[in-house]
């Protein structure tokens, strides 16, 4: 604004030269100054423009560098949603890990309760045998003493097998309890035993 100012200046100076019809030296001297006015102007037009071109430049680096911060905003944005599902995912695994847990320690608990009354079960029974083995065993004894019979306890059920030991030959005994009466199998048996002692 001052340049223009200036070389408003220098114009009148001239006019009033040129009107007033003075010497041409004073002429040639503000020709000389409205030159260099002149060049100063063109000068600092230029460096203006150097400036403006520099400002557009920053601007545009600026606008890139705000297009890519919003860009990496957009992408951690985008993480951060996907991170929250994950977490939401999780969340709902360890849920469904903590219920299946306490449902297994429940299990757990039952399977030490079952296995307590099976072990009291146990000691009742090894009690209750301790008497009734010896017993059981004489009985047994006994039977087979008595009767001479040996029996196969690997045979199918539905099924009586075994061999009799009889006075003068072993006899194998195979019947069928399925086509046979309990009475007619009881009387064979019996049938088999000496009787004369």
């Amino acid at each position: 604004m001052a340049a223009f100012r200036d070389i408003e200046e220098v114009s009148q100076g001239l006019l009033s030269l040129l009107g007033a019809n003075r010497a041409a030296a004073l002429q040639r001297r503000l020709l000389g100054r409205h030159e260099q006015l002149l060049d100063r102007l063109l000068e600092k037009q230029e460096a203006g423009e150097q400036q403006v071109r520099e400002i557009l430049a920053a601007e545009q680096k600026v606008a890139q560098s705000l297009l890519d911060a919003k860009e990496r905003t957009h992408q951690g944005g985008t993480e951060l949603q996907q991170l929250e599902a994950e977490l939401h995912r999780a969340a709902a695994e360890d849920g469904q890990l903590q219920a299946d847990l306490l449902q297994l320690s429940q299990q757990l608990q039952e399977l030490r309760e079952l296995e307590a009354e099976l072990h009291r079960q146990e000691q009742e029974v090894d009690e209750d045998t301790t008497v009734a083995i010896p017993s059981a065993v004489y009985v047994a004894q006994l039977y087979r003493q008595s009767s001479k019979i040996e029996w196969d306890y690997e045979c199918e059920p539905g099924v009586v097998k075994g061999i009799h030991y009889g006075p003068s030959v072993a006899q194998p005994i195979h019947l069928d309890s399925t086509q046979l009466s309990k009475k007619f199998i009881s009387d064979y048996l019996w049938g088999l035993v000496d009787t004369s002692w």
